[in-house]
């Protein structure tokens, strides 16, 4: 594989978070009844109009801005002809010859240091609907088609042929995917299929500088299933180029239940899809001081939050980039922070316990989490003065989640309370030292692991309530008396 340069670029498709449609007033929304979110407009039925959605505009200049792409002024909308079962009208509303920004770039950082991808175009489109199959595509019966997606407004996110490797695609999409999250344009959510993407991917012999057959690959719904398509993909055209095969260019589609791609169709040019102006659309004139306007209102983006977060609150770059995916898991770690939690304490609270519990890790979730993080400085302010340990704090913790109460009125409630008074513990002590004398005397002999179980079984006969640091120095003084 070495003989071979990996040249990839990325499309990555984001389904708009706006209240409508692209061009018309049906609600953008995901799961409802097929076929109820649907009207003559995206419907493509004769006669009707189109009407730009300032909103899905507004969105792409953010994202374009926060790419440190050009916006154009004069941009304009086409329409690209292709035929599909699941587009009504047999043409899809995009941009073309002249998109909503262009020239941007993107930093990623896989490992040696950083890299700047370049993105190609920012530009605005709809979405088309969603075929149903019986069964797999390739066996079904028949198919059913909902268009209750088509007309949702879409921006298409190009990329340069800049990537080199399949680390560093999924790279440039997870910080791609925490951009649009934090600008609130996109859910990000790749299951539901509210961020797609599509790779282009060839290869040259090293050191060649023309690029070699481009081969496009879509069904790509995960991080995952992008690194194992490319990396399938990587294998299949060095074995072809290795025995002289020639590479074909086409569209194929990654199955991850048997790991391969699937030839789907031969690649489309351009002028395949016969582009032009959209007739019944007006060109669109972005003026400065809109742009401007927007640009005062974008949020602290991640890199810059990831590099705060470092150095204002000591957090390690790990932790930093996971409270980062999200604008709202990074603003519940901050006002957490705000309300009075040591921040490493809290770092580790939010990514251990509250990421266990959280159905999912979007914003969404986030919102409706029921512990607030007022919440969470009590709990953490208990295990501070000594009312609870952090074992018990962690049932406490659940039992926050399922009844949204806070820490004090649980631990009130069911006596938790952590028990730091010696005489009290001192029986349980001696109870724990009788019963395994052996231990106690590896102890002695040297062997420092022997100490941690005493502690356990203190710990387990008052159920998890004892001071840890007070049963400590209880065990060693008494071993040591003994002794």
């Amino acid at each position: 594989m070495n003989k071979y340069d990996t040249v990839i670029g990325l499309e990555v498709h984001a389904q708009l978070a706006t209240r409508t449609k692209m061009f018309c007033g049906c609600g953008a929304v995901f799961g409802a009844s097929p076929n109820t979110r649907t009207c003559p407009v995206c419907q493509g039925m004769p006669g009707s109009l189109p009407v730009i959605n300032r909103r899905a505009v507004e969105f792409g200049i953010m994202t374009a801005l926060a790419l440190g792409c050009g916006i154009n002024q004069h941009n304009r909308f086409a329409r690209k002809h292709y035929y599909y079962p699941d587009m009504p009208k047999n043409y899809q509303i995009s941009q073309y010859e002249e998109p909503l920004a262009e020239h941007g770039r993107l930093m990623i950082d896989t490992g040696p240091g950083p890299r700047e991808i370049g993105i190609q175009r920012v530009h605005l489109e709809e979405d088309v609907g969603k075929l149903v199959h019986e069964g797999a595509l390739e066996t079904a019966q028949s198919s059913s088609v909902d268009f209750n997606r088509a007309g949702v407004p879409l921006m298409e996110i190009v990329s340069k042929p800049d990537l080199r490797s399949p680390d560093e695609a999924g790279a440039y999409l997870k910080t791609l995917r925490a951009i649009v999250v934090f600008l609130g344009v996109c859910d990000g959510n790749m299951e539901e299929g509210s961020l797609r993407c599509d790779a282009n991917i060839s290869l040259r012999p090293r050191g060649q500088a023309e690029y070699g057959t481009k081969v496009e690959i879509k069904n790509m719904n995960s991080f995952r299933n992008v690194r194992d398509a490319l990396e399938y993909e990587i294998r299949r055209q060095t074995r072809a180029l290795d025995t002289g095969e020639r590479i074909v260019q086409e569209t194929r589609l990654w199955d991850p239940d048997r790991a391969v791609t699937v030839s789907m169709r031969s690649k489309e040019f351009a002028h395949d899809y016969r582009y032009f102006p959209e007739p019944d659309l007006p060109p669109l004139d972005v003026q400065p001081a809109w742009v401007e306007e927007i640009h005062g209102r974008l949020p602290e983006l991640p890199e810059a939050r990831r590099t705060r977060f470092r150095q204002a609150y000591g957090l390690s770059s790990y932790e930093a980039d996971l409270l980062t995916q999200g604008r709202g898991l990074a603003d519940y770690f901050e006002e957490t922070v705000r309300g009075g939690g040591k921040p490493k304490a809290v770092a580790n609270w939010v990514l251990n316990e509250l990421l266990r519990e959280l159905p999912a890790e979007d914003d969404r979730a986030v919102a409706a989490c029921p512990i607030p993080p007022a919440n969470l400085v009590g709990l953490l302010a208990l295990i501070d003065d000594g009312t609870i340990s952090g074992k018990i704090a962690k049932d406490v913790f659940e039992k926050m989640y399922r009844s949204g109460d806070t820490a004090q009125a649980i631990v009130s409630r069911e006596g938790l309370t952590q028990v730091a008074d010696e005489g009290a513990l001192g029986a349980t002590v001696d109870r724990v030292l009788a019963e395994h004398a052996k231990v106690a005397d590896d102890f002695r002999a040297g062997k420092k692991a022997a100490l941690g179980f005493l502690v356990g079984q203190v710990m387990k006969s008052t159920q998890g309530k004892a001071n840890p640091a007070v049963v400590n120095r209880l065990l060693e003084e008494k071993i040591r008396k003994v002794q």
